[in-house]
């Protein structure tokens, strides 16, 4: 019987392509020490040290979060052993001075090890590790003004969680002189009493694709999960079954099922999060009176991810080239799908979306067998379209709705989801109690009617 092993690809990531990589001979430096990469090392090694056609790093800034004792920084050790045989020059930096001084003795080891010839300067706080190529390492303590007049190709942040906006301003300007500088960010999520923000905004901004030249791999769970269910030990922890074992993450479950959460499974904590939809710009959009309205209704249906729920809203032209939106209900799945069959029957429909791999087959089966017309089931892509459309509606005020509380209490307690790799969001609620189901109704017939051709008139020729 074979062992088990952790999950060896991230379970969020946005990695962009690259031409070539340098992380065979990165690997094979590492382990003439005798240790050897863990396939997912390999595999984030690969991306973290790959080149576009013009033989510059794809990602400028890579930053990554895996649990903690997964030995994430052995991948740093892979990166700096390569740039030492480079010639190149690193900046490595950590919270506290005991972890700088900790990863500057485990790069003298394996070099050791390696039998590869450097020289070494031991002061705490201020260590250094130099090879005859003029390759170099140098390990500081952060602070606000830590690193500056000094310049390097490779600036690493470990314990990056705690990384703030003071000490980013001192540093990153450190391998600005480089001809093809790289910043790699690594650590875990932060808990409630972290000080930095840094390492969760370059989270959130490559996730969504909101900046450029940026990579980003986590292995984590979505939501706060049950700390006994094993399944998810092997899914957030790759190095489980290599050098962590079950027993060891066992003796780790205690009381506190926050902080496993974070420090073992890889949750990122949501607290005070702004709405990505704030109760002023829904309310902007509000009308006092139902607007004059032309054509027929969209239909956006949505089964819950959970398969809890179906939610079924509109969405109409009006004659100001506005979109007129409202929520029809959002029923359990339970009471099947009559009512849903019984409005379009009877209903100006126009055409009708369906989502939710839970329940979107069955309905549409249902509707051929009612002669209605064919649903459209969207793709993934045409679903990141439908939630990019309706956010640029929001900001744009192209939209309108008649304020129903039950909608507004989703839309203005919602938060954005990576879909996809390319940058695709998608929405989900702040509260347990909210079905973000009836808002992904609303976008999808929505993005029905903007997306909607005007019927062509038949032309009559005698």
């Amino acid at each position: 019987m074979s062992k088990r092993i952790g999950n060896q690809n991230p379970t969020q990531s946005l990695i962009r392509p690259s031409v070539r990589s340098e992380y065979e001979l990165a690997v094979e430096l590492y382990e003439l020490s005798g240790r050897k990469a863990y396939e997912w090392q390999k595999r984030l090694s690969k991306d973290i040290l790959g080149k576009n056609e013009d033989d510059l790093w794809t990602h400028t800034k890579f930053g990554y979060s895996v649990p903690r004792r997964n030995g994430k920084n052995e991948i740093v050790a892979i990166v700096e052993m390569w740039a030492l045989g480079e010639g190149l020059k690193v900046l490595h930096t950590a919270h506290r001075t005991t972890t700088s001084h900790m990863a500057w003795e485990r790069l003298c080891e394996l070099l050791d090890k390696a039998k590869l010839e450097y020289t070494s300067l031991k002061a705490t706080g201020r260590e250094q590790i130099e090879t005859p190529n003029g390759g170099r390492v140098d390990f500081r303590t952060r602070s606000s003004s830590g690193g500056l007049g000094e310049g390097f190709d490779i600036l690493i942040i470990d314990e990056a969680q705690e990384y703030t906006n003071d000490q980013e301003s001192a540093l990153k300007y450190v391998v600005s002189d480089s001809q093809n500088p790289m910043t790699l960010m690594c650590g875990t999520p932060p808990t409630p009493i972290s000080s930095g923000t840094v390492f969760t905004d370059l989270r959130k901004r490559t996730l969504f694709g909101e900046s450029e030249n940026t990579g980003w791999a986590e292995w984590s769970v979505e939501e706060e999960s049950d700390v006994n269910d094993r399944e998810l030990w092997y899914l957030t922890n790759p190095s489980l079954g290599y050098k962590l074992t079950e027993r060891a993450v066992a003796d780790e479950v205690g009381t506190d099922a926050i902080d496993f959460n974070i420090q073992r499974l890889g949750l990122w904590l949501k607290y005070n999060q702004k709405s990505a939809i704030s109760e002023t710009e829904w309310a902007e959009l509000k009308t006092d009176r139902l607007p004059e309205l032309t054509g027929k209704l969209f239909v956006g249906i949505k089964y819950g991810n959970d398969g809890t729920n179906v939610a079924m809203s509109i969405a109409v032209k009006t004659t100001d080239g506005k979109v007129f939106v409202e929520s029809l209900d959002c029923q359990s799945v339970r009471n099947g799908n009559n009512w849903i069959l019984a409005f379009l029957k009877t209903a100006d429909v126009q055409s009708v979306a369906i989502d939710g791999a839970s329940g979107q087959g069955l309905l549409a089966k249902e509707m051929k067998e009612a002669r209605l017309k064919p649903p459209i089931l969207p793709t993934v892509k045409e679903v990141v379209l439908a939630n990019s459309t309706f956010e640029q509606a929001v900001y744009q005020k192209t939209l309108c709705h008649k304020g129903q509380p039950s909608l507004e209490q989703v839309v203005t307690n919602s938060d954005k989801r990576p879909i996809g790799s390319a940058g695709g969001f998608g929405y989900r609620s702040q509260v347990e109690d909210y079905d973000v189901a009836l808002m992904d109704s609303i976008l999808l017939a929505h993005w029905l009617c903007v997306d909607a051709k005007p019927a062509v008139k038949q032309k009559i020729r005698y």
